[in-house]
């Protein structure tokens, strides 16, 4: 039943978003959360840690993005200094990112996904809601020309961080 309600859920979201995902397929994951508008400090940040070529490349993705609000959240000093450490800033953006486009189907599915910072994200579903450590994912399957985007309400911090 959980799994029947995530379908129902995800297929909602994409519905609601059919008019963004269907210009978002003509974009790539950067270009994609920068359309979206709600991925501002994302985009930034990825662009700051030189991630944007990698994530606007072939190679297929997926992106557990977190929202401004979830950025919010996160203590400004925090994030000032993850803006200064570019390796560390790295880190943090890869443990967002998961090899392979991904979609809620699979993602379902799974236990945990191992991400390209290397070290695991563990995923969940509970009431009908999948949570990738203790984010939620609020909208799943978020379409780009190069994979996936699932919008998540916390930034995801790797372990040892």
């Amino acid at each position: 039943m959980t799994r029947i309600r995530w379908i129902v859920l995800a297929a909602l979201a994409v519905l609601a978003l059919a008019p963004a995902a269907a210009s978002a397929q003509q974009g790539n994951l950067v270009q994609t959360a920068q359309s979206a508008g709600q991925f501002k400090t994302l985009v930034k940040l990825v662009k700051q840690a030189g991630l944007a070529k990698t994530l606007s490349g072939d190679t297929k993705l997926t992106v557990l993005a977190p929202t401004d609000a979830a950025f919010a959240q996160v203590p400004k000093r925090t994030l000032a200094a993850l803006a200064k450490d570019k390796a560390k800033l790295r880190k943090v953006l890869l443990y967002h990112v998961i090899p392979g486009a991904v979609p809620s189907s699979q993602v379902v599915k799974l236990k945990s996904a191992k991400t390209a910072e290397g070290a695991s994200v563990k995923i969940r579903t509970r009431g009908g809601r999948v949570f990738v450590n203790d984010a939620r994912v609020v909208t799943p399957d978020v379409q780009a020309s190069n994979g996936v985007i699932h919008v998540i309400d916390h930034v995801l911090l790797p372990p040892g961080r």
